[in-house]
């Protein structure tokens, strides 16, 4: 059974704590420990992990619900457990490689992907996306009354983490089954797959994301990162009306890309 022993005071803020331990909460310390982590595979729960990738698809509230007890028992939002950040780099690693065997790339050609898929799709945007969520969220949706909270930099890099790993398993993954098949034919049932494919991956991702900052119970009107679903929308239908194929567009990117 997950703990769900409360908080001491909600005097105290978003990790503030007596002047005993203040030390050891800060982010510089919470940071430390979690890189020092990555080293020691033996204290990772890969099976707690799993099971949080599991249920991104078929259930993410429960996943920010642990988070919730997280707060309560280590007062910290964000992971201090390496264990997803691990199993989601082997995803990217696998997907990828996946990737270059549809688009026929050679081994050079692979790695320079990976490489690109890693430090640019998901970590480098990944940087841009938290950082920018982080400041939006603490300048402008934490309630008046709960001034003394604030997002922690390392909870915005988890919801875009969990918000990524549905986007990629279905569009590194479930979509290559499709691409050489349906997605990539001239067709309207191709770029009508393929933009379908992108308009789940997309909306799902943001969704997870309004799900991981409607979790914490000091911000307010989070409904409005549902609002670029009306964007996506449009652009979706934009895109089948011009005939305007996503995924042919992303691989066309990627070739170039590793030439």
């Amino acid at each position: 059974m997950l703990p769900t022993t409360s908080v001491s005071s909600p005097n105290q803020g978003n990790g503030a704590l007596n002047s005993r331990d203040a030390a050891r909460h800060t982010a510089g310390a919470k940071r430390y420990k979690y890189l020092r982590r990555l080293l020691h595979f033996r204290q990772m729960d890969f099976e707690f992990a799993l099971w949080q990738m599991l249920y991104l698809f078929t259930s993410p509230q429960r996943v920010y619900r642990n988070f919730h007890y997280r707060k309560q028992t280590k007062d910290q939002w964000a992971r201090d457990d390496p264990a997803f950040l691990v199993l989601l780099s082997i995803w990217l690693c696998v997907s990828t490689i996946g990737f270059g065997f549809v688009l026929d790339m050679g081994f050079f050609q692979m790695i320079k992907l990976l490489l690109w898929v890693v430090f640019i799709d998901c970590v480098g945007v990944g940087l841009l996306i938290a950082t920018l969520m982080w400041f939006i969220s603490n300048k402008y949706l934490v309630k008046r009354q709960s001034r003394d909270y604030d997002v922690e930099w390392g909870y915005a890099f988890d919801v875009h983490l969990n918000a990524f790993y549905p986007l990629l398993v279905i569009l590194h993954f479930i979509q290559l089954f499709f691409i050489n098949y349906v997605i990539s034919s001239t067709s309207f049932m191709g770029y009508f797959v393929g933009n379908t494919v992108w308009l789940i991956a997309i909306g799902y991702y943001i969704y997870v994301t309004f799900l991981g900052y409607s979790a914490l119970p000091f911000l307010k009107n989070t409904v409005i990162l549902l609002y670029p679903f009306a964007l996506l929308i449009l652009l979706y239908v934009l895109s089948l009306a011009l005939g305007w194929n996503f995924t042919k567009t992303l691989c066309t990117f990627y070739e170039f890309r590793v030439k």
